[in-house]
């Protein structure tokens, strides 16, 4: 459930799989695995995380071995300094790149945050995005005779939560497998026509300064299986480096 990707006596950055928890939380208590944990186990020394990924999203998740590197990289992150990368394949047509300028309000947890203040205002949330790839399938799923899907390159130049999800659904082009903001009738569709039920979004590359040498730093994972059992039903290429997201 997690691949190590990178590793150094700082860092270590691991492929997390859809559906893994980054940590232990207590809305969550029934859960025994948790990346956080698995990733300490792998290299037999705490970890400290920098990020977070939900968990439906899979691909690239960066620990620190100190807390002061894992202060100095989220300083990086308030910055806006650490690029992060990420696929997804939505539907519809999406024909030009872009940059979405879309205030989003602070979504808040029914249990976690019922203290916090309901009147916040919007925060600041940017991202762009470019199409890479786009399929018609001769299946109607609502009150078409075909389906569209397009394959998204997205970079959130912000850290909002839901981000991404909440972004494309506001383009009209939700996230495939996204159950709170995208579109439930695509959504079951690729659940039982595909027979994988997931949100189709991958954070594929994170590029940074290392907080102790100053170095570049990328890293980039590749596409699980399933995404290319998908893609190679599509027609498009299932070769690796034809996704690669290069710095």
């Amino acid at each position: 459930m997690i691949e190590i990707l990178f590793e150094d006596e700082h860092l270590v950055a691991v492929h997390k799989s859809s559906g893994l928890l980054v940590h232990r939380s207590w809305l969550d208590r029934h859960e025994t695995q948790f990346a956080m944990q698995m990733t300490r186990d792998a290299v037999g020394c705490h970890v400290f995380p920098v990020h977070r990924l939900d968990r439906p999203t899979s691909g690239v998740l960066l620990f620190t071995k100190s807390s002061e590197t894992a202060r100095t990289l989220s300083e990086q992150m308030a910055a806006h300094q650490i690029e992060k990368h990420y696929l997804a394949l939505v539907r519809g047509y999406v024909h030009e790149a872009g940059e979405l300028d879309y205030p989003l309000k602070v979504e808040l947890d029914d249990i976690a945050d019922k203290m916090a203040s309901q009147d916040k205002a919007p925060q600041e949330a940017v991202t762009r995005y470019r199409p890479l790839a786009q399929v018609e399938l001769p299946y109607p799923v609502g009150r078409y005779a075909t389906s569209r899907y397009s394959l998204m390159a997205m970079e959130p130049l912000t850290g909002r939560k839901h981000q991404l999800r909440r972004h494309m659904a506001h383009l009209r082009h939700p996230i495939i497998g996204d159950t709170t903001h995208g579109d439930g009738r695509h959504n079951k569709f690729y659940r039982d026509h595909f027979g994988v039920q997931r949100l189709w979004l991958i954070a594929k590359a994170m590029g940074f300064s290392h907080p102790v040498t100053g170095e570049p730093v990328w890293i980039e994972t590749e596409l699980e299986a399933e995404w290319m059992a998908l893609f190679e039903t599509f027609g498009w290429s299932i070769r690796h480096q034809d996704y690669l997201i290069r710095p």
